[in-house]
């Protein structure tokens, strides 16, 4: 029987791979290509934490190109399911195939090959790692499979990873320069406009102001889920803006063991982390491990929520820049408590709204969509960093935690995790109308 691979995260980038490639362990082919597509993402998760420009908006860019190219390898030669060219702004339709092909072959080389170019960057220990887990599962697809077809399979494989890298190249977002830092900032000048919170001086400028100007996926404009503006910027007490500052600072000095436990599962921080979108990618992959979903179910599902959390960013980076709202910390300090000091680090770009949040509703409406309402999982995503699983009832029961997190963390008003919330939903719905089987 060929048992699904299940490593511990830190396996991934010691080499510590072990895929035996023994004719006793050769189960079925589909079994095979399940588990390429599933341990490609695990490694890509591991990749993310070891890429220094891997912050969560180019993160979710990489999951979407990953997700589509593993649903468009499969799709081009399964008449059961759906291309999404077409469906996803300026996609064409991937290369048909010579002849026949082996969906785990297709797989492997077209996973293989995009991540190379999508994590170039990435340091020597995932470049080996990289290294290793192409020749090892190379090995482990080629293994009793007839020369020609294995042959057509890898041409093919390599010719889908190139039309999606091609399509890629022009998005807007495939080329972060100083961390994704702008060497020149003009700041704004009114009071409720955003100002840096870090001393660290390369964030005396926002995170990749200009990413709310990628080319969407399903989203028709990056403007298409549009918010309401949040409460007018006033310092008087008794307004509504002073009231959802003062409840920040209530809250954060009231904050119980479980307030600060779910500030960090949430956090996700870049380097630190599979950041917000591997967060709920590591979701994804561990309800496919429990329920055995088929390949095709599972390829389907990380193209429509990586599409979800990619829209997500580009729409909340529009919003964020265009409203340029400071963050509590600023108007704290300035108006309420000099001294104040939040649970968690204030990230360097605009309040309003939430990423944590719009990425969290885009997330929870595709997925909801995907496996339907009162689906219960269990979140284990931060196992190896010491923080227990959480159960959840729902996907938007998730949602709403990871939303709540950053009021808990003092870095968000609760205005700004509502609106995301309600934006991520909309943005989430346009995923959830991608269709990937017939």
């Amino acid at each position: 029987m060929n048992t699904p691979i299940s490593l511990d995260r830190r396996q991934f980038l010691a080499l510590s791979l072990a895929f035996a490639a023994t004719p006793a362990q050769a189960a079925s082919r589909e079994a095979l290509a399940r588990d390429i597509l599933v341990t490609w993402h695990r490694l890509v998760l591991e990749l993310i934490r070891h890429t220094a420009t891997y912050s969560p908006p180019v993160a979710s860019r990489a999951f979407a190109y990953l997700g589509i190219t593993a649903h468009e390898a499969l799709a081009a030669a399964n008449p059961a399911l759906i291309s999404l060219a077409g469906q996803v702004t300026d996609l064409a339709h991937a290369p048909t195939p010579a002849g026949l092909t082996d969906p785990a072959t297709v797989l492997h080389h077209a996973l293989s090959a995009a991540t190379a170019v999508l994590f170039g960057n990435t340091g020597p220990t995932g470049q080996r790692a990289h290294a290793a887990l192409t020749d090892q599962l190379g090995a482990r697809v080629a293994d009793g499979l007839e020369a020609a077809l294995h042959g057509r399979s890898v041409a093919h494989g390599a010719a889908v990873a190139a039309h999606i890298l091609a399509w890629a190249a022009n998005d807007g977002g495939a080329q972060i320069e100083n961390m994704g830092f702008p060497r020149s900032y003009s700041a704004g000048a009114r009071p409720q406009d955003w100002v840096p919170t870090s001393l660290i001086r390369q964030q005396q400028a926002p995170l990749l102001p200009d990413w709310g100007g990628n080319r969407p996926f399903a989203m028709p404009t990056a403007t298409a889920c549009g918010i309401a503006p949040p409460p007018d910027y006033d310092e008087t007490p008794g307004s509504a803006f002073h009231a959802a500052a003062l409840e920040v600072v209530d809250i954060s000095r009231n904050l119980t063991d479980e307030h600060k436990l779910i500030a960090r599962f949430w956090s996700d921080d870049p380097m630190l982390s599979p950041t917000p979108p591997g967060h709920w990618i590591c979701i994804l992959l561990d309800i496919a491990d429990r329920d055995a979903l088929p390949v095709e179910v599972i390829a389907g599902a990380l193209a429509r929520l990586g599409v979800a959390q990619a829209d997500a960013f580009i729409a909340c980076w529009a919003t964020k820049f265009e409203v340029n709202l400071l963050r509590p910390v600023t108007y704290i300090r300035r108006v309420i408590d000099p001294v104040w000091e939040p649970l968690l680090i204030t990230p360097p770009f605009p309040e309003y709204p939430s990423g944590h949040s719009t990425q969290s509703g885009a997330a929870a409406t595709v997925l909801t969509a995907i496996f339907g309402d009162g689906f219960a999982f269990d979140d284990a995503t931060h196992v190896d960093d010491d923080l227990p699983v959480r159960r959840f009832a729902s996907f938007w029961d998730a949602a709403e935690e990871a939303a709540m997190s950053r009021l808990y963390g003092g870095i968000h008003f609760r205005f700004g995790n509502a609106a995301g919330l309600a934006q991520g939903q909309c943005v989430g719905a346009h995923a959830a109308a991608l269709r990937t089987i017939a």
